[in-house]
């Protein structure tokens, strides 16, 4: 009953920014967790960020802390991944993904709904 849907993924220079999108749609409840995770070729699917959506809390993995930055629009029901200082190692297919009733400080390792993926390219 959940759907996401990514957007604003591309190429782009070391160094350089991108924002992506993520549109959820569907019922939902009130305190559940919006996360970013991405997957390079070769190797596992790794967490990059998630949003508490009952207080706006956001977490980031160290590899892109200071870099990234997670917030959402709640009128539009969309949450943002800022993607600045970008290296050659953040290229990945990027997924949004969402988790209901989940209560941490920390952002969890399973979900239960998934979007499709943008692709991030950046060239060295």
């Amino acid at each position: 009953e959940v759907q996401l849907v990514e957007s604003g993924g591309g190429l782009v220079q070391a160094g350089g920014s991108l924002r992506l999108s993520c549109a959820v749609s569907g019922s939902t409840f009130d305190d559940y967790v919006i996360g970013w995770l991405r997957q390079a070729p070769g190797k596992e699917r790794e967490g990059v960020s998630c949003i508490m959506t009952n207080d706006g809390s956001t977490y980031y993995a160290d590899s892109v802390k200071g870099r990234f930055n997670m917030s959402s629009e709640n009128a539009k029901n969309t949450v943002y991944l800022q993607m600045n200082s970008l290296k050659p190692e953040d290229t990945a297919v990027y997924y949004c993904a969402a988790r209901d009733t989940y209560g941490s400080t920390e952002c969890p390792v399973e979900y239960d709904y998934w979007g499709q993926g943008t692709q991030v390219t950046v060239s060295s």
